[in-house]
Order: C-alpha cells, then sequence, then structure tokens
C-alpha cells in the first residue's frame, strides 16, 4: 500500500445523542488531539461526525496504532490528499489504484461532494475519475460496479480532497469520560481489567480500587495492579487515579472471628462499603467489577444479591454473563492476559475457607456484622490509610502520588 498522507476518521454511536452530541464530540476532539500532541506536523480539522487528519510527514502506523485505543471512533481510512482540481483527483486516484497490494482486477469509483462549489457533481466524478483510470491501465482493470475488488472513494472538502479505499473498524463506543465516573474493583486477576476496559468503552472514566494485605501479599503482587492500570491507561487522555486499599488487619480479623463458610461473603461486602466511601469522596456514580456469574462461589446469585446488599451506588458487571473464554480473549486483546496470570496472590486468594457459602442468608450475615463490632472502624481507617495515585502509560518505572 502507498504511504496514506491523511486519516478520515469516523465518530461512532455519539452521533445519535441528539441535543448532547456536541459535548460528545468534544470529548472525542480532546482525546484526538492528545494523541496528535506527539506529532507537531500533522494538522487535524473537524467536520460534522468526521476528523480530518493530514500527516504533513508524520507516521500513519504510528497514529493509526493510537487511533486503535480512542473510544468513540466508528472507523477510520488512510488517504491521499489532493487538490480541488480533477486532473490532480485522478492522478492521485491512479497513485491510489497502482499502491495496492495485491492489485485488482476490477474496480469501481465513487464520490461525495461535500463542496457544492466544485464544478462536476458526484456521478460525474465517478465516471471521470474511472474512466482515466481504465484508458491508462490499457485492459489490465475493468469496472464492477456490484463487486469490485477495489472501491476507490473520492471525498471533496471545502480546501481539499482525499482519496481512500479501505474502512478500518474502530473500537466504537463513547469517548472516556462522557458518561461519568466510577470505581472499579481492580485485582490482580484476568477479568476486572477486562471488565474496566469495557465500561471505559462505554463512555466510563475508572479509578481503580485495590485491595492489599501486605505482608501476606507481596509488592510484586502491588506492583502488577499497577501495571494491569498502566495497560488501562493508554485508553485514557490523561491517567487512571489507583487507590491502593490495606485491608490486612480487616482481613485477619474477620479470618480470627471463625466466620467459616461466610468469610468470603463478609470480605466482600467490607470492601463494597470501602468502595462506595472512596466512590463519595471522588464524586464517582457507580463501582465496577469483574464479575462473572457463577464463575466462584462469590458470584453465585444469591452471593452477589447478600453482598451487594446495602450499597446505594449501581454496580455495574460488564463480565455478568461471559465465560471465562470469551473474557481471556478479550483480556489477550488489550493486553492484560500476560500480566493477570503472573502468580502473585491478590488478598482474595488468602484465608479461603474449604467450602465458603454460595447461597448466604442475608439476615444471618447481617447478625454476624453486628457481632464484629470493630468493622465500622477499621472500615474507617482502611479508607484513610489509602493510598491514591496517578498511573499514566509511559511512566514505567515509576507513579506520582495523587495526594
Amino acid at each position: 500500500m502507498q504511504e496514506p498522507e491523511a486519516i478520515i476518521i469516523r465518530l461512532g454511536e455519539l452521533t445519535l445523542k441528539g441535543k448532547n452530541r456536541r459535548r460528545f464530540e468534544k470529548k472525542m476532539m480532546e482525546q484526538i488531539a492528545n494523541l496528535m500532541k506527539a506529532y507537531p506536523k500533522a494538522t487535524t480539522h473537524e467536520e460534522y461526525a468526521r476528523v480530518y487528519v493530514v500527516l504533513n510527514g508524520e507516521p500513519y502506523d504510528e497514529i493509526a496504532a493510537g487511533l486503535n485505543r480512542v473510544f468513540g471512533l466508528t472507523s477510520y481510512s488512510p488517504a491521499l490528499t489532493a487538490g480541488l482540481d480533477l486532473e490532480d483527483i485522478r492522478r492521485r486516484a491512479l497513485e491510489w489504484m497502482r499502491g495496492k497490494t495485491p492489485a485488482p482486477k476490477t474496480f469501481k469509483v465513487s464520490a461525495k461532494r461535500a463542496n457544492k462549489a466544485f464544478p462536476h457533481t458526484s456521478q460525474e466524478i465517478g465516471h471521470l475519475v474511472g474512466g482515466y483510470i481504465l484508458r491508462q491501465e490499457d485492459g489490465k482493470l475493468a469496472v464492477d460496479v456490484h463487486k469490485p475488488d477495489m472501491e476507490v472513494k473520492i471525498d471533496i472538502r471545502q480546501n481539499e480532497a482525499f482519496v481512500f479505499s479501505d474502512s478500518i473498524p474502530g473500537t466504537g463506543g463513547y469517548p472516556v469520560g462522557s458518561n461519568g465516573r466510577a470505581m472499579l474493583m481492580l485485582s490482580g486477576g484476568i477479568d476486572s481489567p477486562v471488565a474496566g476496559w469495557q465500561s471505559m468503552r462505554r463512555g466510563l472514566e475508572i479509578e481503580g480500587v485495590h485491595f492489599h494485605s501486605y505482608p501476606y501479599t507481596s509488592e510484586r503482587a502491588q506492583q502488577k495492579v499497577i501495571d494491569l492500570t498502566r495497560k488501562l491507561a493508554r485508553y485514557t487522555s490523561d491517567r487512571i487515579v489507583l487507590h491502593m486499599v490495606p485491608f490486612t488487619e480487616i482481613q485477619t480479623r474477620l479470618n480470627q472471628s471463625r466466620t467459616d463458610s461466610l468469610l468470603i461473603t463478609l470480605m466482600r461486602r467490607s470492601m463494597f462499603r470501602i468502595t462506595e466511601q472512596l466512590a463519595a469522596e471522588r464524586r464517582a456514580g457507580a463501582i465496577v467489577t469483574g464479575e462473572s456469574l457463577g464463575q466462584v462461589a462469590s458470584q453465585t446469585l444469591p452471593s452477589m444479591q447478600v453482598i451487594g446488599d446495602g450499597i446505594r451506588l449501581p454496580i455495574l458487571r460488564p463480565l455478568i454473563m461471559s465465560d471465562k473464554t470469551e473474557i481471556i480473549k478479550q483480556a489477550e486483546a488489550i493486553d492484560t492476559f500476560n500480566l493477570s496470570i503472573l502468580p502473585y496472590e491478590d488478598c482474595c486468594t488468602l484465608f479461603v475457607p474449604k467450602s465458603p457459602a454460595t447461597s448466604p442468608n442475608l439476615n444471618v450475615v447481617e447478625r454476624m456484622e453486628k457481632s464484629l463490632d470493630f468493622l465500622p472502624e477499621l472500615e474507617r481507617e482502611a479508607v484513610e490509610r489509602t493510598e491514591k495515585l496517578f498511573i499514566r502509560e509511559h511512566d514505567e518505572d515509576k507513579f506520582d502520588e495523587y495526594f
């Protein structure tokens, strides 16, 4: 393929938001602008539901890789630029055709004329450019308007024209932050980073909440979660706040209190209460988890009902109906899988009872919590001692304290 000179970016579902469309487009443009900061020679301009990037020598492959991490894009197309002159458009279209690998045997030309001052209609442009290509190729090509090997597309804009053919799917969804903020309960496992990615794709700005039980869990386990957060930060225009919650005292006291089969239920309820308090501090509107129905004892319907009881914020479970194979496939696609399977334990693997309750009784659980009079104070202390970190994509060896 000939080296592209421009990229045509198509915005996605956000065009369906009616009066809110402009707000979504603004978020989208902020993320594209942040991506393009590293490529100062490129120029960018926006038209309705489209963004046009003229590369001016900047590397197409690098920018395209960045676009694949911008939520809200329907698709994008590599393109050549041409002046608003029929002969120049013909010449560039022929160049684009000849640069196609493998070489097509059939083709068609279609045109869209947003600039009504251009002296030829869209249909005339198709005939004039297609006829020129046929003459230049002298029998090597044939026109097929139904199923061509290649469709050469001409986009006539106000100041220039673009020649392209392929449309590369984008990630879709909504731009990050356009639908509010949520707290992601982030373990070191496979599921929760995927749940975070899916939440971001639906327009949520996420902040991670990780519960650690140092020294029962190692510093490597904490670093693993930081690295997973860094992977997710590639899909933002800035950084992700990660809340590192000290959970050792709560977990140890619960284990010592002979909670037996209800230990996991009580720990998870405590985690949700702490996360909700952190959400209040950060003005987040929901809690996101990586739970998948029936995967472990705490993810049966009765368990989830009891664990989430009393939490006022919506609990979002993007993976609830996904099987493990689907989740692993998505983890591999977003490059979190190899980190997630590193053998560093998180706090959820500690003190696991031999037979955890899969159908806990809410009344029994609540009576037990009332007897654990130390729990509210320990949860308050855990919130106060939570370490808040900025995690950015490119800070490979360090991270900054938030406050």
